[in-house]
């Protein structure tokens, strides 16, 4: 399977068959007015399923996204895709229980052989146990690693061992295309892995296996 990151928490997966677009962005020119620098080039891809984990700007644009692809916009359940099942596993984007910042959807699939989890702006203190079950196993994990709004880098890497990810791609953190969020050292230093790689997508069967998570952090877009 291919993943290519546009950044923040923007992905396109695809097995050549079929694709998914997960949390893209789009015109951000207005966190300029607020102080902060957003420097990611603008998305161009399409997709036959559309993910969309909550309604922040940063995460809805929609229209960015060609192909006319089904939509599934933070809603937690069961759905049918032209991927097949898509699970949304209801969360909260704080730890005061949605209250500052609102819901979140966890959404797990499975592409290409794989069970893909992708926890969006997940920012509760820990996963809760009902959480995890639904879930279930995962090969490869999508998970914020910035702090402030979600959740650190070392409890991303807690999230990613208690799942037992194969791989746990770490999104939503500082790079040199953003000005705000925390770096994602703490996140690459608790976990092994291959460290950058060389380019902003890479292919599951290029990686690497491990007991535990492995950490893939794929160079900034």
């Amino acid at each position: 399977m291919r993943i290519e990151w546009y950044g923040q928490s923007a992905f396109r997966l695809s097995n050549g068959e079929k694709s998914v677009f997960i949390d893209p962005f789009g015109d951000m020119s207005a966190v300029a007015g607020r102080g902060m620098t957003w420097e990611y080039p603008p998305i161009e891809a399409d997709a036959e399923l559309l993910l969309v984990t909550h309604e922040h700007v940063d995460h809805n644009a929609v229209e960015a996204i060609g192909g006319d692809p089904a939509v599934l916009r933070a809603t937690a359940g069961k759905h049918e895709s032209p991927v097949g099942e898509v699970i949304g596993v209801a969360s909260e984007h704080d730890d005061a229980a949605g209250s500052e910042r609102g819901p979140n959807t966890i959404f797990v699939f499975e592409l290409g052989g794989l069970r893909v989890a992708h926890f969006g702006d997940f920012g509760q203190g820990a996963l809760r146990d009902e959480q995890a079950a639904a879930i279930g196993d995962v090969d490869l994990l999508f998970v914020p690693a910035g702090g402030g709004p979600t959740i650190d880098g070392e409890q991303a890497a807690m999230i990613a061992e208690r799942l037992g990810a194969r791989w746990a791609v770490p999104m939503h953190y500082r790079t040199e295309r953003i000005s705000f969020l925390d770096p994602v050292d703490a996140f690459a230093e608790r976990l092994p892995g291959p460290g950058v790689l060389a380019d902003r997508w890479f292919e599951t069967e290029e990686l690497e296996t491990a007991d535990g998570p492995l950490a893939v952090i794929p160079a900034t877009p």
